[in-house]
């Protein structure tokens, strides 16, 4: 099992949240603690850049669900870039593919 490292940088359309390692029970809290500390301005996007996440449960799930709430809450968007082909297949099951802008590609 994975630890999770998580990353943060500025781009030109807002901050970037880079994930390594397993997103889970264990380290899902980390990520909901990290992304409530951003500021974020409305018109931002926070992106989520997964493509270094090896695993996801129903716990880091949450956690994303929990980021999107807090940028809707700063009138802000999200988008998940470089989502791996197990989570795409989990968010496109839950219907959570159609409330999170999603790319192939790293950020």
């Amino acid at each position: 099992m994975s630890m999770l490292r998580l990353t943060t940088r500025d781009a030109g359309t807002g901050p970037v949240l880079e994930v390594f390692g397993d997103l889970d029970y264990a380290s899902a809290p980390e990520l909901r603690a990290l992304v409530s500390t951003v500021a974020l301005r409305p018109g931002q996007r926070l992106v989520l850049d997964l493509g270094g996440m090896e695993f996801c449960d129903s716990s880091g799930i949450t956690a994303l669900i929990a980021a999107r709430s807090h940028a809707l809450d700063a009138r802000a968007d999200i988008a998940l870039a470089a989502v791996p082909p197990g989570t795409q297949r989990i968010l496109r099951i839950t219907g959570l593919d159609q409330i999170f802008a999603l790319s192939l590609i790293h950020i």
